[in-house]
């Protein structure tokens, strides 16, 4: 689906007051701190600073008000994560699919207890309690809480209230300093260059996550009728040799279009190893749509079938059809997995709960994916396993939440355990945060991968740029160094080396499953216009494509640096673009005119079909577009290989980009034939190259039409 947003309800923030008795509740009384007595050394540097000028509305924070700060300690032997991941993962390696266990990984990426050590020792002597100091159970984060005067004198810095573009009052600073015998046992402090999540709930016009698609093209049609055919469509001569149900596939997509386009066989295993997992936010599945879904369009699945759903945090679903929480994201992404790998199960991890999930708006900077990575790690839980939270009410994520409909218990730590295969149709833009906080979660993804588990992300639907209207931009993309909403604006986490980015492509009315896919573009506009004029509309939907571009945090890994160089040397269009190569801090974006760093990961990384899907929406037939139909179709194709390999003895395939990117290897190569079990559609020398279509937008052509 298309980037669109459910619009929260009922939403509340006042700004906050300058009166003691309306500060930021702290867990902690002043008296943690020690007669307000701060002691410095003097050998200060620069920690971290914002790397663009800001244009929101903002005050100075009130000088007693609580700030809960968290300090993200520096890992231990992240340098040699990369390798280590490869040694698991390179078709190459002897070790190829000998994944680690959870305790392993922690043991080994745990911080050093001089990191753990220094910091302590510098805020102790800075005159903050020993007692009001928290250490979480992976030691990766020191907590505490301490009004802002005294925030300010530790870090050497101001925090301000930013008015936000939707009006959200967080908090944070331009830069802050810290003590140099510091600073190198420290990733980031939050609040900080990144800013503090909502301080208050709004009333706003768009949803906490990202989702990576919206409906358009409502087909009002009574139950048990023939798919719609496209207005005007006629079709295609070599059509006519095909079956019924794969003649329209050009405009009406049906998971019997997705097996013949590639190859899919109907599945018959179901091992318990595999289940495959759906990642969801806020949005909720219906059980009578899929029921419909089923019926109509799969009928290789019972229409009684029921995904098993995992509550993260007080996550709702199932809903009714009649529900706020039912926007379909969550209908087509167990339409397409369940229909693609029944009779193996579909898990939904359902995470948060209503009120968190409403009021985080986490495109304007607030932490991503964190709750539910808490959930099935750990050792990456920003809480103790002893009942402390290590969150502050108001700003993070807080349970027991005691809104009305919030969730009760403690927050879910390590509780559940991740599937092999895991798709995730949300997203976020890389620039909403701190480069240190984007490559701490990235990490993360490359712990998960060295433990055999396979992260697939959407990659976004509006080309190199990010959700129409982002930071007040018609198409998403980023201004700086004299320009103006010409710079890309990557994704996240696609831009994360450790995770698969899922494009998008699709069939052109005229085309048939024979013939070779373009990459997903489409005018929303001119569609919606002719066919939905309940859907959005203007310039910026004008460019709805499938996301991609380069990161500008992360460089590309080696696996894949020579397809990128490769694809750079191609006599295309986008030579002529002006570029930038990122710094190490990614300050320099948009430097010397460019608006792309050349010197950034690609992605996505694969592509499958993500346009014109027939789904059902509160019992409506709807056309869906976007890489929300791509990402689970991709990562179904790989819960069935690993139902393969099982059947065969073999543990999962796990990270899979090193795999995809071999190009020397051959499939007689007896690794070869090991990473795919001889299943043709998903071996890697066999996909497909895209090279019809563009992805355009911040500056670049408007597409045409259709």
């Amino acid at each position: 689906m298309f980037f669109t947003s459910i619009a929260p309800r009922n939403l509340f923030r006042k700004k906050l007051q300058s009166t003691p008795s309306m500060l930021w509740h702290s867990f902690f009384l002043y008296s943690a701190l020690s007669a307000g007595v701060f002691a410095f050394p003097t050998s200060y540097v620069l920690h971290e600073k914002r790397s663009t000028v800001l244009h929101q509305k903002r005050e100075r924070l009130h000088p007693e008000a609580i700030i809960p700060v968290r300090i993200g300690l520096r890992q231990n032997n992240l340098h040699t994560g990369y390798d280590r991941l490869m040694d698991v993962s390179h078709p190459a390696s002897d070790n190829y699919g000998q994944h680690l266990t959870a305790d392993e990984v922690h043991a080994i990426f745990a911080p050093h207890e001089e990191t753990v050590g220094t910091v302590k020792k510098w805020l102790i002597a800075s005159g903050i309690n020993a007692s009001a100091i928290l250490t979480y159970k992976n030691k990766g984060w020191l907590a505490f809480d301490i009004p802002a005067k005294h925030a300010e004198t530790l870090l050497q810095t101001e925090y301000y209230e930013h008015e936000m573009h939707d009006s959200s009052i967080r908090i944070g600073c331009d830069e802050y300093y810290l003590p140099a015998h510091v600073a190198p046992h420290v990733d980031f402090i939050k609040p900080g260059v990144m800013f503090s999540s909502p301080m208050k709930k709004k009333h706003v016009t768009h949803d906490a996550m990202v989702k990576r698609g919206t409906r358009h093209g409502k087909h009002h049609v009574p139950h048990g009728m023939p798919p719609p055919r496209y207005p005007g469509w006629r079709m295609p001569p070599a059509a006519a040799h095909l079956p019924p149900d794969l003649q329209n596939c050009g405009v009406n997509i049906t998971p019997t279009c997705i097996k013949a386009l590639y190859d899919i066989p109907t599945a018959h295993l179901a091992s318990p190893e595999n289940v495959m997992g759906v990642f969801e936010n806020y949005d909720a599945f219906a059980q009578e749509d899929l029921r419909l879904f089923f019926e109509h369009f799969a009928t290789n699945v019972p229409a009684d079938t029921v995904p098993t759903v995992i509550s993260v945090d007080g996550g709702v679903a199932p809903v009714g059809t009649d529900s706020d929480q039912l926007g379909g994201e969550s209908d087509l992404d167990l339409d397409l997995a369940i229909s693609l790998v029944y009779p193996q199960r579909v898990v939904v991890y359902q995470v948060d709960d209503v009120p968190e999930s409403l009021y985080e708006d986490v495109t304007a900077g607030s932490g991503f994916l964190n709750t539910f990575l808490d959930s099935v790690d750990g050792s990456y839980c920003n809480y103790t396993a002893f009942g402390i939270t290590g969150d502050s009410p108001g700003i993070d994520a807080e349970y027991p939440d005691l809104q009305a409909g919030g969730y009760r218990g403690q927050r879910e730590c390590g509780t559940y355990n991740l599937t092999r295969v895991l798709s995730i149709s949300y997203g976020n833009f890389e620039f909403n945060y701190p480069k240190a906080y984007v490559e701490r979660q990235c990490n993360e993804f490359m712990k998960l991968g060295l433990q055999g588990h396979s992260i697939f992300v959407a990659s976004g639907d509006f080309g190199v740029g990010a959700e129409p209207g982002y930071e007040n931009n018609t198409f998403g993309c980023l201004s700086g160094f004299g320009q103006n909403g010409t710079i890309f604006n990557p994704n996240y986490p696609n831009g994360c080396p450790y995770v698969t980015s899922v494009g998008g492509t699709r069939l052109y009315p005229d085309q048939t499953v024979d013939d070779a896919e373009s990459a997903m573009q489409i005018n929303l506009t001119a569609f919606n216009i002719a066919h939905d004029p309940t859907g959005p509309e203007g310039p910026g939907y004008d460019l709805g494509s499938t996301g991609g571009g380069f990161s500008n945090y992360f460089s590309a890994p080696p696996y894949q640096a020579p397809a990128v160089a490769h694809y750079l040397k191609k006599d295309l269009p986008f030579q002529d673009i002006a570029y930038y190569n990122a710094n190490e801090d990614a300050t320099n974006i948009g430097a010397n005119g460019g608006v792309y760093n050349r010197a950034g990961r690609g992605f996505p990384d694969v592509s499958a079909n993500a346009a014109f899907l027939l789904v059902y929406e509160a019992t409506t037939l709807l056309t869906e577009f976007g890489t929300s139909l791509s990402t689970p179709i991709f990562a179904s194709i790989v819960t069935l290989i690993n139902e393969e390999r099982t059947a065969r003895g073999k543990g999962p395939i796990g990270f899979i980009n090193p795999a995809l990117y071999e190009s020397e290897y051959h499939p007689t190569d007896e690794r070869a034939v090991d990473i795919a079990v001889l299943i043709p559609y998903v071996d890697p020398w066999l996909l497909n190259d895209i090279t019809n279509g563009s992805n355009p937008n911040c500056g670049g052509s408007l597409l045409d039409d259709l």
